[in-house]
Parts: structure tokens; C-alpha cells; sequence
């Protein structure tokens, strides 16, 4: 007995081992989302890259040197150049216009009801989810009915008419959260509606109103379904690079997607770090 009591005493003197450390779990979100990013990112990385390459023939697909020479040479194409011009002026006559319209209808459907709510935000979402090319016959057919030439207002009008509902969205949502005593006291002050509006509400929904905009720029800039029915024979960014494809797309196609791009996410960041000091 004595022995099995000498026996307990030493088991219970030797100390515990230590637990193990846990093993520590792997964040498959994390790394999707870096995945998907990566992918989203990679035809970028690609165009930017493929701006300084020094190609031997038309295909630019094969790195074969580091050059400027594209860069100082990038309005080498007349055509190339118009094409860019109307893309762009195009892009920003359809944020401007799109934004306003956009503005205030998502203001109203975001603050008030009234008879043709729910239908209004039925055509809106139906303008969204519907496929770009029903948008563009659609479109074309309306034009040739109506006995209008197609060319580039008819482009800005096919544009306007598809981005006012992401703005629309964009705003509404931002409508939503706004907290209305800030308005009910600027009244109480004696300011008038337009004044309540310039100096209250209107800088509540910049933040909106710069993300609506900048997103109907990135739309119209892009688009080349719609574009293709409604353009005639006026020549823009993307109808250009597909006529340039049968043949050989030239650098300069890369130089100018990568000065778009570093214009764009320029204006991306000044919207945000605007909207961060203004928080």
C-alpha cells in the first residue's frame, strides 16, 4: 500500500505538459478576395506594363524591351486621338447630365412618396438588369422612328439614359441615412428650401453624388454594345481599339488606357480623401 502511495506522490510531482498551441485557422476570405482582386486587376497590370514594351511588329503580346518612346509619341494616330476626344467628352457630358438627373431622382424616391414610386423604381432596376444590347436596338429603333441620325448626341442620350439609374441608386441609398433634424434645424433658423438645400443636404450627399458621377464617367468611357448601335459613324476609344484589333493594336492603345486609368483613380482618391476630411 505504501508503495502505491509512493507511486501516486511521484505521478502528482511531475508537472503538467504544457497544451499545445492551437493551430491557427487559415482565412479563406482573406485569401478569395485577394484572388478575385488579383484576377480584376491583372488585365490592368498587363495594359500598363505592355505601355513601355518596345514590340518588333503590330502585335504588342511579347516583351521584348523597356522604352518611353510610346509615351512620347502617343498622339501619333489622328484617328486614334478623336477617338479618345469623344470618348472622353462623351464620358463627361454623360456624368454631368446623368448626375444631376440622378441626384434628384434618387432624392425623391429616397425622401418622398408619391403615385408611381414602385414603378418608377421598377424601370430603374429594369434599366439596370436589363442586357446592353436589348438597351442598344432598343435605342436604334426609337431613333430610327423618330427620323434621328444617329452619331454623337444620340451616343450621349443612349449613355444618360443607362447611367442616370446608378446614380439614382447611388443617392438614394445615401438619402436614406440622412438624419433630417440637421435639415428641421437649419428651417427653424430661418433658412429657405433652396438655402437648407445648398448649404445642408447638398454637402450630406456630395460623398453620393461624386460616387454616382464618377461611376456613370466609368460606364459611358467603357461601353461598347450600347456605343456600336447608337454611334453612327462617330469613331469611340473601344469601337477604335476593336477596328484595330484585325490589324494590330498599337502601343499607343496601352499608353492611353494607362494615363485613363491613373486619371480615374486619381479622382477616386481625391473622393475619398475629400469625403474622409469632410468626416
Amino acid at each position: 500500500m505504501s508503495a502505491a502511495l509512493d507511486t501516486g506522490d511521484r505521478a502528482q510531482a511531475v508537472p503538467a505538459r504544457p497544451p499545445g498551441r492551437a493551430r491557427r485557422r487559415t482565412d479563406w476570405g482573406r485569401w478569395y478576395t485577394w484572388a478575385v482582386l488579383a484576377w480584376l486587376f491583372a488585365p490592368i497590370a498587363f495594359m500598363v506594363v505592355f505601355s513601355f514594351n518596345d514590340p518588333a511588329g503590330r502585335h504588342n503580346i511579347t516583351w521584348q524591351g523597356f522604352t518611353l518612346h510610346w509615351y512620347a509619341n502617343a498622339f501619333a494616330y489622328p484617328d486614334l486621338n478623336e477617338a479618345m476626344f469623344n470618348s472622353v467628352t462623351i464620358a463627361l457630358l454623360t456624368m454631368v447630365v446623368a448626375g444631376v438627373l440622378g441626384t434628384l431622382l434618387g432624392l425623391a424616391l429616397g425622401r418622398f412618396g408619391f403615385r408611381g414610386k414602385q414603378l418608377t423604381n421598377l424601370v430603374m432596376f429594369a434599366a439596370i438588369s436589363a442586357p446592353e444590347v436589348v438597351l442598344g436596338a432598343a435605342l436604334l429603333s426609337t431613333f430610327l422612328m423618330l427620323n434621328v441620325t444617329t452619331g454623337y448626341w444620340t451616343t450621349v442620350v443612349a449613355h444618360v439614359m443607362f447611367c442616370v439609374s446608378f446614380v439614382a441608386i447611388t443617392v438614394r441609398a445615401r438619402v436614406i441615412t440622412l438624419d433630417p433634424s440637421l435639415e428641421e434645424a437649419a428651417r427653424d433658423l430661418g433658412a429657405g428650401p433652396w438655402t437648407t438645400f445648398r448649404l445642408v443636404t447638398l454637402p450630406m450627399l456630395f460623398p453620393a453624388v461624386m460616387a454616382g458621377g464618377l461611376l456613370a464617367f466609368a460606364l459611358s468611357i467603357d461601353d461598347y454594345i450600347i456605343t456600336t448601335f447608337v454611334s453612327g459613324d462617330v469613331n469611340t476609344f473601344p469601337l477604335w481599339i476593336w477596328g484595330a484589333t484585325r490589324v494590330g493594336i498599337p502601343p499607343q492603345v496601352n499608353v492611353m488606357g494607362t494615363l485613363l486609368f491613373a486619371v480615374g483613380l486619381t479622382m477616386a482618391v481625391i473622393n475619398v480623401v475629400a469625403a474622409r476630411r469632410r468626416a
